[in-house]
């Protein structure tokens, strides 16, 4: 593959309340993606650890230094020459509260980017008990843009996906790709999962990949599944459906992002400015 071109692994998981579960989950996705030509692996959000009771999941819950699934992650990565963006696993922050945590590692091992969530998910949604992430999470406090072989790639979490002004800093930062580990609700999912997706990279014609939770869950939950990917003129690549494991290999053009925005640069700070230029004051 050039530069130019990625093949990337697309997964979707039902991840269990337990990081042994998905280590060994996470080695059966990282072998097929390998077996199949993959140079990336993207993950779901809390691939490593999906479990909302407050006394076995403050057992297991440690530092992204000591974190098990983050460790196996990079012993994967450098044992198959693969990257593998984590999606992203609870881990303990520095006030006691959990971080909905991100990261990237290289296919030496190596840790190149990591990104806690901005936006959490504190929702009341018709016919369902409220759902308070700001409960047990602190918000990361910065954007996340890495660099590498194949350009930069932003860092973003589930919820994150509502707020476009994130990524179209990001795409004004230069992004080509867009990365949005997710665990959605089936409700929020059924409503506006795709068309959220494809806003976004319609908005600043960049990649965005989608890895997905699907099913029902051990501690009880439900995820919509239907991993997405979706070029930047916001045609649907893949979609994973409701399966659980499941992975997905392709082949993106990079220099579609280039081919897209010199069509339709909306995103442009040039024009940002103009159209603040023309507000009234006071």
């Amino acid at each position: 593959m050039s530069a130019a071109t990625l093949r990337v692994a697309l997964a979707q998981m039902c991840s269990a309340d337990t990081h042994e579960a998905n280590i060994a989950t996470l080695a059966q996705l990282a072998r097929q993606a390998v077996d199949e030509g993959a140079e990336l692996l993207a993950l779901p959000e809390v691939a490593g650890l999906m479990n909302r009771d407050p006394e076995t999941s403050r057992r297991q819950v440690v530092v992204a230094e000591d974190d098990p699934f983050i460790a196996a992650c990079r012993d994967l990565a450098a044992r198959h020459g693969l990257w593998i963006h984590t999606g992203s696993t609870p881990v303990l922050g520095p006030d006691g509260r959990y971080l909905n945590h991100s990261t990237l590692i290289n296919a030496a091992g190596r840790i190149v980017a990591e990104y806690d969530k901005i936006h959490l998910f504190d929702v009341a949604i018709e016919g369902q008990a409220p759902i308070g992430e700001s409960r047990r999470f602190a918000p990361g406090d910065r954007a996340v843009l890495a660099e590498t072989p194949w350009g930069p790639f932003a860092m973003s979490i589930c919820y994150d996906l509502r707020f476009p002004y994130l990524y179209r800093a990001y795409a004004q930062a230069g992004a080509v790709m867009m990365f949005i580990p997710s665990a959605f609700t089936v409700p929020t999912g059924r409503a506006h999962w795709d068309v959220l997706l494809r806003a976004r990279a319609i908005e600043t014609g960049a990649f965005v990949l989608a890895a997905a939770q699907a099913g029902h869950h051990a501690d009880g939950r439900e995820t919509w599944g239907h991993a997405l990917a979706v070029g930047p003129w916001g045609e649907v690549l893949a979609d994973l459906e409701r399966t659980a494991p499941a992975l997905r290999v392709l082949d993106l053009d990079l220099s579609q992002v280039s081919r897209a925005r010199s069509q339709i640069p909306a995103w442009s700070l040039h024009e940002d400015r103009a159209v603040l230029r023309t507000l009234p004051e006071g």
